[in-house]
């Protein structure tokens, strides 16, 4: 139950319209392993509707959770690294990257073996950040304290609970009913966003599977193979019931090498690899391979001395024979199939779990499908079209398609290195040049080692020809700066890019004509003149005049991105933010250091305040009763409201109003 002091705070706090969160309550339960070692656990309860970060996220992204373990007496070891539950996993549009968080509850594990016979409590430390769908908190810490059973059980969970000063929760008791009542919601949530991953990566592999089935390799192999069981059988049922044996051993063949992938690699480590450097470089490279060998310069193919052993033994006939049968069409297509395989393979172990697997059965009963339905239905043989100069043209514009995905992996390396080699422009030309020339191929300007003479074009190839012109062009202007929202998440990010915030610069006619910034400032989002020193950006609005727009934000805030992009955007609310306030934009997870001497100890919480994020989370904290990002507040030269502040609004009218509303103030 809430006691009065917080209530009172809590009121307090709406009437300054800014809040103070805690969703996130912390708790430790210790397991005894054996007589030195020991599992240290870490429950969050996390309040409904807010999400904790994953330990393991890339740089550039938001802050993850992190884990530290105080040992002054040097009386124990890590064993492993600190652990963590599944979770979810999206790929976030605004960081270009997967990011892993929890809902409701997460609970993080370390193993540690005492090297003495000193056995003591441990002590660490959690710094961690959360986020709503419309605020994320400054990266905050918390001390924990695992308290080492004595009594010699081999399975002892004492629990601690972890309280803040501010908390509302205050009694073990009422932290674990907390667990307790949240622990069976927290099953429903990841598995439907499994089940979504799933479900996509199923359909791509079956779509794939209808491409591979229209390559050279594989097409002819319909009319030959179905005319096969249809003569050989005796009846129509047994050809019909031979040929379904068929396509299910083709589905079998294609799930079991999805099965051997996941079994070899393992479930986890294959999600883990999607964002290694090495796999990605590696898979560039495969791809590449893969590209070249569909464009025509050579043919991938297993050893014939394979190819003629399984063709043997599909002469035994019965159902092994059968089964060899379906063997040797997988390894007679390799050349045709196995690029697409190999890439589907690649992507759905970007998904991990049992991600191989499905994209396999979906790709094998796409391809197995036509074989079962045309030995039922032979009359539909006659509708299907010729083999020709067609099908190689399927596999050429598969090879483009291959060697335009290869980058992705490259970009891939290139962004966690960060070494600025692929950056967005350099990424979007490679693309441009690679779809240009499809779309040159597709209209027979350029012609490929393996083509048919070419004496027309069809309706069909004219107008997809058509279509990738039209893409082509589309990725142009995205060479200036356009966000190119076709493709969001394909190419690096804007702010990953020779120019930033495309050519051109909008800002205060001023700075237009001088080209120089006031002192303290930089070009900030949407090319905005900004601040992000306190005092400095005050001085210049007492210069020049203009009311102070405090933005509290976040390197690693995902709702303050989407205010800059898609708010802060608007051509109104961008003239008002150029020319009629000054933009001092104070970032609370900044890990700079401040001078020893510029160290304090907050009044509010207790704290040492050590960084610059940290000296602007406690001001927003001290002087608004808030610590949610995105935070606005107008004020005037002595720092007083002009209106009431705002918190993250994707209604532009609305934002623009607000901002209306505290310059027409200012002027009064």
């Amino acid at each position: 139950m809430k006691n009065i002091a917080i209530t009172l705070l809590l009121l307090f706090s709406a009437s300054m319209f800014g809040q103070m969160y805690n969703p996130v309550k912390w708790s430790t339960s210790v397991e005894k392993v054996s007589d030195k070692e020991y599992i240290l656990k870490a429950q969050a309860v996390i309040q409904s509707g807010w999400h904790l970060y994953g330990q393991y996220i890339e740089e550039g992204g938001p802050s993850r959770t992190a884990f530290t373990f105080k040992n002054p007496k040097k009386n124990f070891e890590l064993i492993g690294k600190t652990t963590e539950e599944k979770g979810h996993e999206v790929v976030d549009k605004i960081f270009d990257m997967k990011i892993k968080y929890f809902e409701d509850k997460a609970l993080f594990t370390q193993k540690i073996k005492f090297t003495s016979d000193e056995i003591s409590n441990v002590t660490g430390e959690v710094e961690f950040m959360v986020c709503d769908d419309s605020n994320c908190l400054p990266p905050t810490s918390e001390e924990l304290t695992f308290k080492i059973p004595t009594e010699k059980k081999l399975a002892s969970a004492e629990e601690t609970p972890i309280v803040k000063k501010d908390s509302v929760v205050s009694e073990e008791k009422t932290v674990l009913q907390t667990e307790e009542k949240t622990s069976k919601d927290v099953v429903s949530s990841p598995k439907k966003t499994e089940s979504r991953g799933l479900l996509t990566i199923f359909i791509l592999a079956f779509l794939s599977g209808f491409a591979a089935l229209l390559t050279p390799c594989v097409f002819p192999m319909i009319p030959m193979t179905v005319s096969y069981f249809t003569k050989q059988s005796k009846t129509k049922a047994a050809g019909i019931r031979n040929a379904m044996i068929y396509g299910i051993s083709i589905v079998i063949i294609y799930v079991l090498l999805g099965s051997i992938v996941t079994a070899v690699f393992g479930a986890d480590s294959l999600n883990a690899l999607s964002t290694n450097v090495w796999f990605n470089l590696i898979f560039f490279i495969l791809l590449v391979v893969f590209a070249c060998s569909f464009l025509g310069a050579f043919e991938i193919v297993l050893p014939s001395s394979l190819a003629n052993k399984v063709d043997s033994q599909a002469d035994r006939g019965g159902l092994i024979g059968i089964f060899f049968m379906a063997l040797a069409l997988a390894i007679v297509s390799f050349s045709c199939t196995g690029p697409i395989v190999g890439t589907l393979l690649v992507e759905a172990a970007s998904k991990g779990g049992i991600a191989p697997i499905v994209g396999m059965l979906g790709f094998s009963i796409a391809i197995a499908l036509p074989f079962s339905l045309f030995a039922a239905f032979p009359g539909w043989l006659n509708a299907l079209p010729k083999s020709g100069g067609w099908l190689n043209t399927v596999k050429v514009v598969l090879g483009f398609l291959e060697l335009a995905l290869a980058f992705k992996f490259l970009s891939n390396a290139d962004l966690v290195l960060q070494l600025h080699w692929l950056e967005r422009e350099v990424f979007l030309a490679i693309w441009i040049a690679v779809f240009g020339m499809l779309a040159f191929y597709l209209f027979g300007k350029i012609t490929l080692p393996h083509d048919s003479p070419l004496n027309h074009i069809s309706v069909g190839r004219l107008g997809f020809g058509l279509i990738v012109l039209s893409f082509t062009i589309y990725l142009i202007p995205g060479l200036w700066g356009a966000p190119l929202k076709l493709i969001s998440g394909f190419p690096p990010p804007m702010q990953y890019s020779e120019s930033p915030n495309g050519l051109g610069v909008s800002g205060n006619s001023e700075l237009k004509i001088t080209g120089s910034l006031p002192d303290g400032a930089e070009h900030g989002p949407q090319n905005i003149i900004t601040f992000h020193d306190y005092d400095k950006g005050m001085e210049y609005a007492k210069k020049v005049g203009k009311p102070v727009l405090l933005d509290f934000t976040g390197y690693a805030c995902v709702n303050c991105r989407k205010m800059e992009e898609l708010v802060w955007s608007d051509p109104k609310v961008l003239g008002v933010l150029n020319n009629d306030v000054v933009l001092i934009s104070l970032y609370v997870d900044d890990k700079k250091e401040l001078l020893e001497s510029e160290q304090y100890t907050s009044e509010t919480t207790g704290k040492r305040i050590k960084t610059i994020g940290n000296k602007w989370s406690d001001l927003q904290i001290k002087t608004y009763k808030a610590n949610a990002q995105p935070f606005y507040v107008i004020v005037d030269h002595k720092s007083a409201n002009l209106t009431d502040p705002s918190a993250y609004n994707p209604n532009i009218e609305e934002y623009y109003g607000w901002l209306q509303s505290g310059i027409k103030n200012f002027k009064r």
